[in-house]
């Protein structure tokens, strides 16, 4: 089980996370081959799915608090100490805590204009 700082610090890294796939520039070339490689073929769902998954902060974020989550159990050797139900129950937590940091962003950023 991680602590609750674990899962904040992990929540905050899955938010930035995000923003790296889904927003920050530094990935803008590679954002761009996939969109104009969806572009050649928009009927197929193989491309829709990997553009959708690169250009939406619900989709991006799932994934990057699950590999993040992953890692972070990995690395510290405490991927075994619970169950996989029990891993799964906290990608949800981070994941659902990462859209919410990303939420107030987008909010906060609204608001600013």
């Amino acid at each position: 089980m991680i602590t609750l700082l674990e899962f904040l610090v992990l929540a905050f890294a899955g938010y930035r996370g995000t923003q790296l796939v889904v927003h920050d520039t530094i990935l803008d070339a590679p954002r761009g081959a996939v969109y104009a490689w969806h572009g050649r073929n928009v009927d197929s769902k193989v491309r829709s799915a990997v553009a959708t998954l690169i250009s939406c902060v619900y989709c991006a974020g799932f994934w990057a608090s699950g590999i993040l989550l992953a890692a972070w159990l990995l690395a510290t050797g405490r991927f075994d100490e619970a169950p996989l139900l029990v891993h799964l129950v906290q990608w949800l937590a981070v994941a659902g805590a990462a859209v919410m940091f990303n939420r107030v962003d987008d909010t906060l950023g609204e608001v600013g204009r």
